[in-house]
């Protein structure tokens, strides 16, 4: 049972004929104690095509293997898989990844306007509330959707994922919106592909990420100071999912 969990995309270059970047699929759990468990890594599919049916599959494997319960599962708008997260886990709240909406949001951007808009964002995902949020946005929106529509509708289209975000304490918000719990093992991963270049194929770059996997964190450090910011959130889960996590039980 896992309070959070991430699924996030890395590049790999493989040469399928011509070398092409694929990706790479990393899911993250963080269990009730606050260890973070690598629950696997998964190709992609030929041309990017990963629907509902490659979901399934994917998520299918980590609950027969014995993932029973996630309360929140963060992904970056993937198409299919908020749809199928919850036939699998039909209690399972997704939560768009708000570094992610933010980063897809500066693609459509001329980079002198990055701060700016980043700026007018921000207020929208402070807000305390579904209804403050709106607000800001709509604000945003009147000032950007003439030059920079395409961040508009971006928002609109991510609007049902986004705003579960609301509902949670300050605690949790922190959680499910740093990049900590899986950009710091997505930097790793990115090290030690971009070192050796391009890949012959899936299953020699599957290998190398899971070289990797094996040596992260080998003092434990890391893990000890994740541990210690967990805490809070562990509270606020306990009491935001109340009968479904009891601190004193679980760990």
């Amino acid at each position: 049972m896992y309070p959070v969990a991430f699924i996030d995309a890395i590049r790999v270059k493989v040469r399928d004929g011509s070398v092409s970047n694929k990706a790479f699929y990393v899911a993250l759990g963080v269990t009730v104690g606050g260890a973070r468990d690598i629950l696997g890594i998964w190709a992609g599919q030929e041309g990017g095509g990963e629907g509902a049916k490659y979901w399934q599959q994917v998520l299918l494997e980590l609950k027969n293997r014995g993932v029973n319960d996630v309360f929140i599962m963060v992904c970056d708008g993937l198409k299919g898989l908020p749809e199928t997260i919850t036939s699998v886990w039909p209690d399972t709240i997704v939560q768009t990844c708000v570094i992610h909406l933010l980063r897809n949001s500066f693609k459509y951007a001329s980079k002198q306007d990055w701060d700016k808009s980043a700026r007018g964002l921000r207020p929208v995902y402070e807000a305390p509330t579904v209804a403050a949020a709106e607000q800001r946005f709509n604000e945003f929106a009147d000032i950007w959707q003439g030059k920079y529509p395409a961040i508009i509708r971006l928002w609109r289209n991510s609007w049902e994922q986004f705003t579960p975000f609301f509902r949670w304490d300050i605690e949790i918000r922190r959680i499910i919106t740093t990049t900590n719990a899986i950009e710091s093992v997505n930097a790793r991963y990115r090290r030690a592909v971009n070192a050796r270049g391009h890949f012959p194929n899936d299953q020699a770059a599957l290998k190398c990420l899971y070289l990797v996997t094996r040596a992260l964190d080998p003092t434990g450090r890391g893990k000890a100071r994740w541990v210690q910011r967990w805490k809070p959130a562990l509270n606020a889960f306990a009491i935001a999912f109340d009968g479904r996590l009891d601190p004193a039980e679980n760990n």
